[in-house]
């Protein structure tokens, strides 16, 4: 007695499998994206307010770097980034924030973006260490 089995496929269920997963990368980038936003809004509005700068272009420049600090640790704060890689890439951001704010103003006013983004970057993953899941995502 043998017996078959055949199996249908819908190909519709094969294209909402390969959308579903990379939907949750989306939603990663999507809520980075948010977290940088949020960061950089408030840190301007708080050296705004409170601080009153002279130099409004400055002020813009650390509060980016402040929001992409924040942005940034929350896009690698997954398992599939190892801690070299999350290194890595933090530096390169840093990089980045040095060229940039060497090329708009000087290389002592950009120094301080790195103080700010790299404060802000231990700061999210010493917050995340007191969690069970060591993540901020979860």
């Amino acid at each position: 007695m043998t017996s078959r089995f055949y199996l249908e496929i819908d190909r519709s269920l094969i294209t909402q499998i390969k959308i579903s997963t990379f939907a949750p990368y989306f939603t990663d980038m999507q809520k980075a994206l948010i977290y940088f936003a949020l960061g950089t809004v408030v840190s301007f509005l708080i050296n705004y307010f409170f601080l009153s700068s002279d130099n409004m272009g400055l002020e813009l420049y650390y509060a980016i770097a402040f929001g992409a600090a924040w942005g940034i640790a929350y896009y690698l704060d997954t398992p599939d980034f190892t801690l070299p890689k999350k290194l890595g890439l933090s530096f390169l951001a840093m990089a980045i924030l040095v060229l940039i704010g060497t090329l708009l103003f000087k290389l002592e006013l950009a120094i301080p973006s790195i103080l700010k983004f790299s404060m802000v970057f231990v700061a999210y993953y010493v917050i995340a260490s007191f969690r069970a899941t060591k993540s901020l995502r979860k």
